[in-house]
C-alpha cells in the first residue's frame, strides 16, 4: 500500500531540507524515512535507492538555481549580468549549502540530460557573447567562472575566510571586478612557435 501523501517530488523536496540542516552527503533514504516516520520499505515504492534520491534532490537543486538565474539576469548585460549570476550561485549555495552541495552531484547522461543544466550553461554563455567571445573562448571562459564561482564559494562556506581581512564581501566585489576585465580584454589564442 502507497502510503498517503508521499511521492517521490514530495521526498526529494524533503530531501532538499534534510540536505540544508544535516548535509547532502548524509541523505539517505533511511534518514528520509525516519523524518516521515515511516518504515524504508514504504518510500521504494517512490524512489529506487539514495543516489535515485540525491538525483532527484540534484535535479531539484539545478532547477532552483536556473529559476533563479533567469529572473536575475532579466534585462541585465556585461557586468551587470555577470554580478547577478555570481550572486545567484553565491546566495544560494549559502541559503541552501545541501542543495548546493546536490547540484554539484555528477549525474548520469540520461539525467544530464533532463536537468536545468543546461539552462544554467544557456545563460552563462549569453553573458559571455556580451563580451564578444567565440568559441572555443567560450567554453574556457564558462569553465574559468563556473571554477572561480564554485571554488570561492566552497572555500567560504567551508569557513576558508573566516579569520582574515578584508571582508569576504569587499575580496567578492573584488574578484567580479577582476573577472570582467578579464573577459573585455580576453587574451588571443596561444600559438606555439613553430
Amino acid at each position: 500500500m502507497v502510503r498517503a501523501g508521499l511521492s517521490a517530488e514530495r521526498l526529494a523536496r524533503a530531501g532538499a531540507e534534510l540536505a540544508d540542516e544535516v548535509g547532502f552527503d548524509q541523505v539517505t533514504v533511511s534518514a528520509l524515512a525516519r523524518r516521515f516516520d515511516v518504515r524504508v520499505a514504504s518510500l521504494y515504492s517512490h524512489v529506487k535507492n539514495s543516489q535515485d534520491l540525491k538525483t532527484r534532490i540534484a535535479l531539484l537543486a539545478l532547477e532552483e538555481l536556473a529559476d533563479r538565474a533567469a529572473d536575475a539576469l532579466a534585462g541585465r548585460a556585461g557586468k551587470d549580468a555577470l554580478t547577478a549570476l555570481a550572486n545567484v550561485y553565491r546566495d544560494y549555495a549559502r541559503e541552501h549549502p545541501g542543495r548546493y552541495a546536490a547540484a554539484q552531484l555528477r549525474l548520469d547522461p540520461e539525467a544530464a540530460a533532463t536537468s536545468a543544466g543546461g539552462r544554467h550553461a544557456q545563460m552563462t554563455r549569453a553573458i559571455l557573447r556580451g563580451y564578444d567571445l567565440t568559441e572555443p573562448d567560450q567554453t574556457h571562459a564558462v569553465r574559468l567562472l563556473g571554477s572561480v564561482f564554485h571554488g570561492y564559494v566552497s572555500l567560504e562556506l567551508g569557513g576558508g575566510f573566516s579569520h582574515s581581512a578584508p571582508d569576504t564581501q569587499e575580496t567578492w566585489s573584488r574578484i567580479l571586478d577582476a573577472l570582467d576585465a578579464l573577459l573585455r580584454n580576453w587574451p588571443a589564442a596561444h600559438v606555439p612557435p613553430r
